[in-house]
């Protein structure tokens, strides 16, 4: 694929809509919890207060949108591919904050390596239809994002954006 420095760039080009998916709820989100409030048959919260249908549509559009404009200057994306990198990153983002619960962890409580990749395994798997995810580039994607992640909570709570550094 190139040297380092273009294999990064690649896979940050690829990975930017499911990174924007993310964030934005942090931004936008609040309102009415995607699980309504109600609990599992576990008595636990099925995702908590933290994952809302606001953040949740918010991330969606504006991944999307980053997508759509990707595929206009990068043809080897189609102009849904966006929609279902975001998708497939919410619903991984869901996927860990179902499991938190499940493991008995509150909303916003850390659970390493899962908060920094469960949107990352959702948006890989999601693209998978599209036949351009290799391994070298997966495997770029799952190494730069956990340092990026953490750096980007990191200062989303400095700003006051976040209650916690994770």
């Amino acid at each position: 694929m190139g040297t380092l420095i273009e294999l990064v760039l690649e896979a940050l080009k690829f990975i930017l809509p499911a990174y924007c998916a993310n964030a934005v709820p942090v931004l936008v989100g609040g309102g009415l919890p995607l699980d309504f409030g109600k609990n599992f048959y576990d008595g636990k919260p099925i995702f908590g207060k933290n994952k809302t249908f606001r953040g949740f549509f918010f991330g969606l559009a504006i991944g999307t949108l980053v997508g759509v404009i990707e595929a206009f200057f990068f043809t080897e994306y189609p102009i849904s591919f966006g929609f279902l990198l975001s998708l497939g990153a919410l619903l991984g983002d869901l996927a860990g904050a179902f499991l938190k619960r499940r493991i008995g962890l509150a909303p916003g409580e850390l659970l390493p390596v899962v908060d920094q990749i469960d949107f990352i395994i959702g948006a890989l798997a999601f693209s998978l239809p599209f036949n351009v995810l290799s391994l070298e580039l997966a495997l770029t994607v799952l190494l730069i994002t956990p340092p990026l992640h953490i750096i980007t909570n990191f200062t989303a709570y400095k700003m006051g954006l976040k209650s916690n550094p994770w």
